[in-house]
């Protein structure tokens, strides 16, 4: 009962907060738990579901090159140019600081500060007009501050 209290206090902030990836994802795992198919349901979304998203997510952002709206000569002129270099400067490094922040989360077993998290990200789009993506690059900033101050 208390974890649907959580979820449901997770959704009325993120309808608050106008985020809404937040909201849907709340209210799948809401109705999965209503439903009483979570014991079969929660286990393969944990261990599948960052995959799955970032197969989506990376799928969504690839669409302009695979309709052909992205060309090899706009990747030339971008990859080129000063924003290109340091998109990918700036790509390598917040890509591993979410490796970081995965293990943080995953294989550390800090996933307990997940709500932390999705309150800072909801903040931020609700007062920022920001899009919550960033859990796992803020887990892996996070996990570095931690390891700091515990050496």
């Amino acid at each position: 009962m208390e974890s649907t209290l959580i979820l449901v206090v997770i959704l009325a902030v993120s309808i608050i907060g106008k985020a809404s990836s937040v909201s849907v994802a709340t209210c799948l795992l809401l109705m999965i738990k209503l439903l009483h198919a979570d014991h079969y349901i929660y286990p393969v979304i944990e261990k599948n579901g960052m995959f799955l998203g970032l197969v989506i997510l990376i799928a969504a952002i690839l669409i302009p090159i695979a309709n052909g709206n992205i060309t090899i000569i706009n990747i030339r002129n971008v990859l080129t140019s000063w924003i290109g270099l340091t998109a990918i400067i700036l790509s390598f490094f917040t890509t591993y600081i979410s490796g970081l922040g995965f293990q943080f989360l995953s294989v550390q077993n800090h996933s307990d500060i997940m709500t932390s998290l999705i309150i800072g990200a909801v903040a931020a789009a609700a007062l920022l007009g920001g899009v919550p993506v960033g859990p796992l690059i803020t887990s892996g900033i996070l996990a570095i501050i931690v390891k700091a101050f515990n050496n």
